[in-house]
């Protein structure tokens, strides 16, 4: 496969480079959303429902990534940074359930106070 790519991908334009990754990244999307592959029916027995989905579409979207960047000789040499940035910004979900919570509790109080 790769002999194969090496023909056809390294004689791409420059503003082409990474036309596998994208195409791979959203076929794999497009393919687990139609057949209804979801990582979120794991997730919401240890979590809250919107939770449970907003990680699984993070987390699908680093497993595409993954996946796509392997594929891609363009990109393939950022497999590792592409990934830890994906695991890093998963890492944010719990800052910024707490920053929400924080968010509504004030708008709740403005709102009873001013009632």
């Amino acid at each position: 496969m790769e002999h194969i790519l090496n023909i056809y991908v390294i004689n791409l334009p420059p503003n082409m480079r990474g036309f596998i990754f994208g195409f791979v990244h959203v076929g794999i999307m497009l393919i687990g959303y139609y057949i209804g592959l979801s990582i979120n029916r794991f997730v919401k027995i240890v979590s809250k429902g919107y939770i449970a989905g907003i990680f699984g579409a993070v987390f699908s979207h680093i497993l595409a990534d993954l996946i796509a960047s392997c594929l891609d000789p363009h990109i393939r040499i950022m497999i590792l940074g592409i990934v830890i940035g994906g695991l890093l910004s998963l890492a944010l979900i719990p800052f910024l359930e707490i920053q929400i919570k924080n968010k509504i509790n004030i708008i709740l109080l403005l709102v009873t106070t001013r009632i």
